[in-house]
């Protein structure tokens, strides 16, 4: 469970986020929604860390997020998975690199056990065999099912999205929605989109 109590962020004397509470649930996909400018993603960025607020308190269980340190942080880090908008994946890399690239970052794991993962977080989204495709080989949702494989890769209890649908065709947007939809309650995560 995330919880956020009282939390307040600005920038340039202007209050982008005021007075936010909320809480979210494992098991659940809540979204954030909001007109363009109205701080939906500075929500999500102030969540996972890479803003701070200037009150208030972001609460993981039963820790205290907004005052830790960086090294307690990195702990929770890792507990986290990110779907960029625009997916966001290197394209010097093949999908099974850039799948494995949290866990290079955050783990000590083999190469045999970063495959063997990678290769189960691609058949989970149903791409199966695109281990050496790179990323200018895929569709755009292709593309945001290799970026659901690596948020998953660390099996994370929180997924946070932005904006998984942006640039999509209707169909393709249905099937992303339905796979996060799907991972969501399977994994019991708490998603925030």
């Amino acid at each position: 469970m995330i919880r956020v109590n009282n939390l307040h962020k600005e920038f340039d004397g202007r209050d982008v986020l005021k007075d936010i509470s909320i809480e979210y649930n494992p098991g659940e996909c809540s979204l954030i929604i909001g007109a363009s400018g109205s701080g939906k993603t500075v929500l999500l960025k102030s969540l996972v860390g890479l803003h701070t607020p200037e009150k208030g308190e972001i609460w993981y269980g039963d820790k205290l997020f907004t005052k830790m340190k960086d090294k307690e942080k990195k702990e929770i880090r890792k507990e986290m998975g990110m779907l960029f908008q625009g997916s966001a994946l290197f394209d010097f890399a093949t999908v099974e690199e850039n799948i494995m690239f949290p866990m290079d970052f955050f783990t000590d794991w083999s190469l045999e056990q970063k495959l063997e993962r990678a290769n189960f977080c691609l058949k989970r989204v149903n791409l199966e065999n695109a281990n050496k495709k790179y990323p200018n080989e895929l569709s755009g949702g292709m593309q945001k099912r290799v970026g659901i494989a690596r948020a998953i890769a660390l099996n994370p209890k929180y997924l946070f999205c932005d904006e998984p649908n942006s640039g999509l065709d209707p169909k393709t947007s249905l099937v992303i929605d339905e796979l996060i939809h799907d991972i969501t309650t399977e994994y019991n995560m708490t998603t925030i989109i």
